[in-house]
């Protein structure tokens, strides 16, 4: 609609009484345009403000009215444009044919006033009904955008918050989890395409595990500090105890999930993660002794990525080991603690692991 609110409708015919009549008939109610002949009804047509209905005679000069419908039609900008199509009396193959190149409407020859005036004012409301709810639709996606992406900000912070705290219980640094999620997503990337991974690494999946990997070693806050900050060799039965930190972070997550009544790809990966991280490929790992494919794809991943970091990071028993020894330690383990092909992956990823562990060092102390 134009600023003064009214309408504007476009009348297309080439006899000047008839124009003048369907002129005289609606210029009250509406802005109304003139056109004598199909190139100046498509010249208007396309001329900004738009008109808001055209109501056009299939007769029109040098490019009929069938023929103008049909490039109204074609052009993205005047495709939601009403047509209104005026045809001679008795030939219903006429109608038919306005249907089918695009009129929404078909009046028939001679023209009735009352029914000129209807089917203009039908058309016209249901064009500003079709516009208010395409308004009313664009506006309630972009709440439920504004409201998914602050849900989400609340949750990757409810998840930073136990990770953090997990973490900051065993002396580790918030720089840890920025930086085994990165790796495990880097992992990822190498083996999404991948014919033993690529079930499991869409691109919305590798997001889910950037969400999940920081909840890896949750589990944690379960073992006693006594335990968990021992600076010395654990004996066994300490041993046995930091085992069940796996325990505690699937029981954890498996909670949630029951809670809710539902489980999805992100809660998914957490608690796998969670649970299997600490299993090795031959199956001597821990807490139930997977082997080969029976350790989940996303537990596989983060036992890399978080060897890895553990190797060059400093820890009260251990100095930090350069880059290219824990490298060659994790190439060691390939077949034994790692799959084969994601050790080959972190080897493809390799200057992507050092950018990592440099943006994310931790502080000197």
């Amino acid at each position: 609609m134009n600023d003064n609110n009214k309408a504007i409708v476009l009348i297309a015919d080439a006899a000047p009484d008839k124009l003048l009549w369907l002129n005289g008939l609606l210029q009250d109610l509406y802005e109304v345009k003139l056109a004598a002949d199909g190139p100046a009804a498509l010249r208007i047509a396309q001329q900004i403000p738009r008109p808001d209905l055209v109501l056009l005679d299939a007769g029109l000069p040098e490019v009929d009215g069938f023929a103008v419908c049909q490039q109204l039609r074609r052009n993205p900008d005047t495709a939601g444009l009403p047509l209104l199509l005026m045809v001679p009396p008795g030939q219903p193959e006429l109608e038919q044919r306005g249907h089918c190149d695009g009129a929404a409407d078909v009046i028939t020859q001679p023209l009735v006033p009352e029914t000129v005036l209807a089917r203009v004012g039908l058309h016209l409301q249901l064009r500003r009904s079709a516009e208010l709810l395409a308004r009313q639709r664009l506006h309630l996606e972009e709440l439920v955008t504004e409201t998914t992406v602050e849900l989400t900000m609340m949750v990757d912070a409810v998840i930073w918050a136990l990770a953090s705290l997990a973490e900051t219980r065993d002396h580790e640094s918030a720089n840890h989890i920025h930086r085994v999620q990165r790796y495990v997503v880097a992992l990822a990337r190498e083996l999404q395409h991948h014919p033993r991974f690529n079930h499991e690494l869409s691109n919305r999946n590798i997001d889910f595990l950037y969400k999940a990997a920081p909840l890896h070693d949750i589990g944690k806050v379960g073992i006693p500090d006594a335990i968990l900050l021992k600076p010395g060799r654990l004996s066994p039965e300490e041993f046995e105890q930091i085992k069940l930190h796996t325990v505690y972070g699937r029981d954890a997550i498996a909670g949630v999930e029951q809670h809710l009544g539902f489980s999805n790809d992100f809660l998914r990966f957490a608690r796998e993660i969670a649970y299997s991280h600490q299993e090795k490929f031959d199956g001597s790992g821990y807490p139930q002794g997977l082997a080969g494919e029976a350790i989940p794809v996303s537990a596989r991943l983060m036992a890399v990525a978080d060897v890895y970091d553990a190797l060059i990071s400093k820890r009260v028993y251990k100095p930090a080991f350069t880059h290219e020894t824990a490298i060659e330690l994790i190439r060691q383990g390939s077949g034994e603690h790692f799959d084969p092909d994601v050790v080959d992956a972190m080897l493809m990823a390799e200057q992507r692991f050092m950018e990592i562990a440099a943006e994310f060092q931790d502080a000197v102390q």
